[in-house]
């Protein structure tokens, strides 16, 4: 099949503002970012809206597309990204511009999601250990899923999914195996041009969860699993613990 991966970077952030261009072990975020992810894809493009990151990208010798600033998600904005660029891909694989250690065996997972001919779209989790703390389980910033047999999304949520019944919460972790949502996304390049033309839905807005709409609109979202935690960079402070954990692998 034939793969794109595009990475939607805008300036503009409340909490963090020029983020894809903070100097990250003497790059910029966003050149970390693409670097990873061209290690494993042959088609790779920045889908920006904005010139300072446009011209960053081109100095580092990556394919960027300018983009509409209007975009209300990042998956509004490699569907504009993907026409633009024209390439009759099968599949489009949404990779978060903030996650400088993305690993390759995150993309390939998310990949082998589609030899099955049913995926739609598909997405990572990765499983709670005995590392992981109840408080870490109850994070609603860190969105939880179930899966049923086959290994397509059933439900994601901030709150715990499943309660478990007769048990102390502090137990839970023990009960079941609990996966926590990896925001890789990839679709079908026909179902990514139908599901931006869907109207928010009552369990996204209750969630603040967009796959909810999807799922919500029957399209059935395949769960590949990995082990490998993501390390996200959403506030200055985040960056500082990035470098820490970059110097120490060099």
């Amino acid at each position: 099949m034939n793969f794109a991966g595009i990475i939607p970077a805008r300036y503009a952030s409340t909490r963090f503002p020029g983020k894809p261009l903070a100097i990250l072990g003497g790059k910029p975020m966003i050149q970390r970012v693409y670097e990873q992810v061209a290690k494993v894809l042959d088609d790779v493009y920045v889908a920006t809206d904005d010139d300072r990151i446009f011209n960053a990208v081109t100095e580092f010798g990556g394919k960027v597309v300018m983009t509409s600033p209007d975009h209300k998600s990042g998956t509004d904005r490699i569907e504009e990204a993907a026409s633009k660029i024209g390439k009759d891909f099968d599949v489009v694989i949404n990779i978060q511009g903030d996650e400088p250690f993305i690993h390759e065996s995150q993309i390939r997972t998310v990949c082998e999601c589609f030899d099955d001919p049913q995926t739609m779209i598909a997405t990572l989790g990765r499983p709670f250990t005995e590392n992981d703390t109840l408080a870490d389980l109850e994070n609603p910033n860190s969105p939880k899923l179930v899966c049923d047999n086959n290994g397509f999304a059933m439900y994601f949520s901030r709150s715990v999914i499943p309660y478990i019944r007769n048990a102390e919460k502090q137990a839970w972790l023990g009960k079941f195996n609990y996966l926590k949502h990896i925001g890789l996304y990839a679709y079908r390049r026909n179902v990514l041009a139908e599901i931006t033309k869907l109207p928010q839905s009552s369990l996204e807005i209750a969630e603040s969860l967009e796959q909810l709409r999807w799922l919500q609109n029957g399209y059935k979202i395949k769960v590949g699993v990995t082990k490998v935690e993501t390390i996200g960079i959403d506030t200055p402070a985040d960056l500082e613990k990035a470098e820490a954990f970059l110097a120490q692998r060099r």
